[in-house]
């Protein structure tokens, strides 16, 4: 049986380290491989069916592998839209080196991940390197096919324990799906839409405060506009990253008349990988820890009505398959 190319991936033994269908990923099918060969089979009363492959490869999970954390009530969907660029990727290893450093919220712990190789992958270019320092995590491709890789991790606090999911989706589908919701290519987009528990918004200051800063503007007030439409009551948040950037005073007014009247009940946060002036806390960034804290513990405005429907059978239907 043959393997996948990409680096780091175990298909077809494993699930897909991009979170694709197996049979949909650009680089299992340059590989030339047929159905009849990446499918396990097992033999039961006389019968073939196909091998349950197990989750927990350490890379990134898909929408089919989500099922195996409907045992419990806590698991949480984190959602970051935004545009291509944006520091969506960014953001989520930084969560990752931060508490990997022992930078954690407050009362809150890391208690393991189904997906440590899948943070690896996004939180090494993060991480200092002897040839060129430390650069920024490569652009998540929204090539034909591919589903949201999610990445997992277990936080606990003295009451709890949250099973806390993160969607490593490309900007392009949140883009095309603030315009146009049924577009085919904002599937991804809109699959996340439907069954997220937080949706953080962003908004990247580098875009908005450089030449093409009007037409960054008019994309976000327009994602703002369809979060708005499809939140249903669910936490959202507007999030500033790079931060360490000037936005024109104009503009962050208008993203915020826009984010209130869109969203009506949100959060601001403002993040950055440097580190505020005068800190002395030079390794933890800017706002980092509190979005993340924020984001574990933010309750829906219709609380009863959405707990409810994420116990255990309604975890498995949420989860369903991405399309």
């Amino acid at each position: 049986m043959s393997h996948c190319p990409h680096k780091g991936c175990n298909a077809p033994e494993m699930s897909c380290v991009q979170g694709e269908e197996i049979e949909d990923c650009p680089a299992w099918k340059s590989r030339g491989n047929s159905g009849s060969e990446d499918e396990a089979v097992v033999a039961t009363d006389g019968q073939t069916a196909r091998a349950l492959r197990f989750p927990w490869t350490g890379n990134v999970m898909g929408p089919a592998d989500l099922p195996y954390l409907a045992g419990s009530k806590t698991v949480r969907l984190l959602t970051m839209a935004g545009a291509s660029d944006a520091g969506k990727t960014s953001l989520l290893a930084a969560f990752y080196l931060l508490i990997a450093r022992g930078h954690q919220p407050e009362g809150v712990e890391f208690a393991g991940s189904l997906t440590l190789e899948g943070w690896e992958n996004i939180a090494g270019s993060l991480q200092w390197n002897a040839l060129n320092g430390p650069t920024f995590p490569a652009h998540t491709s929204s090539g034909g096919g591919r589903s949201p890789g999610m990445l997992h991790m277990t936080l606990r606090s003295s009451s709890s324990e949250c099973e806390l999911v993160a969607a490593d989706a490309p900007g392009e589908w949140f883009t095309d799906w603030a315009v146009h919701r049924d577009n085919p290519r904002a599937d991804g987009a809109r699959w996340l839409a439907e069954r997220t528990d937080v949706f953080l918004v962003i908004a990247d200051s580098k875009a908005l405060s450089g030449p093409g800063r009007g037409q960054a503007r008019q994309a976000l007030l327009d994602l703002l506009r369809r979060v708005g439409s499809e939140r249903d009551g669910r936490p959202a948040a507007l999030v500033w990253t790079k931060c360490d950037l000037t936005v024109p005073s104009g503009i962050q007014a208008a993203i915020r008349e826009g984010a209130a009247r869109s969203l009506k009940d949100y959060r601001e946060f403002s993040v950055s990988m440097q580190p505020e002036a005068g800190s002395e806390s030079r390794d933890k960034g800017q706002g980092i820890l509190e979005l993340l804290a924020w984001g574990v513990s933010a309750q829906p405005s219709n609380r009863e009505e959405l707990v409810a429907d994420h116990d255990c059978s309604g975890l498995l239907r949420t989860f369903g398959s991405f399309a």
